[in-house]
């Protein structure tokens, strides 16, 4: 990633905002901060949201209770909240705690020009092809001031590895300005589907991106993590804190910092022309469907010096057999009259 931004009375450059660093796969930028100010051990109120927070005698509030949306561990006594008239639950925590005391700072809007560098190369070791998403160059220098100076676009600069942030963020459907408030994740998607009959130097890869997480489900959308820091170093994880004693009091500083994470997905599919599978899944097909009996039929009975043979064994004659006359009544009775009684000729009956 790399940008240079003016934020109040500072300049933040790629240390302040590219991390955390979480994988060569994964990018991430912070994009807005909230900041909770030197924090130090010891009991205050809780947030008056909490389930069963708000009380209105010591009674109210078990000492030793541990609420799971809570900051800390109750300590039995019912305190003012802060400079408010109402009391909340005491608690034993990193006071004051951050819901009440975080400051947010403003978003960083002038991430919108921010590129990001995506260096991805394929292999196809079947078809002993190599493919990468960077335009070739005769030399170094060249190649060098190329990548200074372009951004990627589907038809101008196809191996062009330099996104802006705002082109991601159109492209996946995304409001930037939405996204520097609340986060997210955003997924680039990298395939190549190569046709290695033709010159390898066609295989190139195609980009699209999409929002990963939930954007309907507030409790899971956005992306934001938590980083306790002294005022010179920045650790991401609370558990790897660096703090810092003031008047022999150990205190530290609390940053909630909302940003967007790009993760990398590569998808690759190559194929070349060859005989041998294609006479397979020719064969295969015909089979499925009886052709190629039918075509081994027609071959042997045209084409082979004894087909009569053949044709013996593979068919039955069946030969009709004349029917005899049956004689019926109807027809002795016919017989009788005829020579007896002949009309034909006058005979009186």
């Amino acid at each position: 990633m790399k940008g240079i931004a003016v934020h109040g009375d500072e300049i933040l450059d790629t240390v302040e905002y590219a991390r955390p660093s979480e994988g060569g796969d994964v990018i991430s930028t912070i994009l807005r901060r909230e900041f909770t100010y030197d924090q130090k051990q010891g009991t205050c109120a809780e947030y008056f949201d909490v389930t069963n927070a708000n009380c209105s005698a010591d009674s109210d509030c078990v000492q030793g209770e541990v609420d799971f949306d809570g900051h800390g561990r109750r300590t039995g006594r019912c305190v003012q909240y802060y400079n408010h008239t109402f009391k909340t639950c005491e608690i034993q925590t990193w006071c004051p705690i951050e819901r009440f005391a975080a400051v947010q700072e403003p978003e960083l809007v002038e991430a919108i020009n921010f590129t990001i560098f995506i260096r991805n190369s394929i292999r196809f070791p079947k078809f002993k092809v190599l493919r990468g998403n960077i335009k070739d160059a005769s030399n170094k220098r060249d190649m060098q001031k190329y990548l200074s100076k372009c951004h990627y676009h589907t038809d101008k600069e196809p191996y062009c590895p330099n996104f802006r942030l705002g082109y991601i963020a159109t492209q996946a459907r995304e409001n930037f300005s939405e996204l520097c408030r609340t986060g997210g994740v955003i997924g680039v998607f990298i395939n190549w589907d190569c046709n290695l009959d033709i010159d390898p130097s066609n295989c190139k890869p195609t980009y699209s991106f999409r929002r990963l997480d939930l954007r309907k489900d507030q409790a899971n959308s956005g992306y934001y993590f938590r980083q306790c820091c002294s005022y010179a170093v920045w650790v991401f994880s609370c558990r790897f804190a660096k703090y810092y004693n003031r008047n022999g009091v150990e205190s530290r500083t609390l940053i909630k910092a909302y940003g967007i994470r790009l993760d990398v997905i590569v998808h690759g599919h190559a194929g070349k022309f060859s005989p041998i599978p294609t006479i397979i899944s020719t064969v295969t097909a015909m089979t499925s469907v009886g052709i190629c009996t039918i075509i081994c039929d027609w071959i042997m009975l045209t084409f082979i010096d004894k087909n009569e043979v053949y044709s013996e064994r593979k068919f039955d004659e069946v030969v009709k057999e004349p029917k005899e006359p049956v004689s019926t009544e109807l027809s002795f009775i016919n017989s009788f009259g005829s020579d007896h009684s002949d009309l034909s000729e006058g005979v009186p009956l």
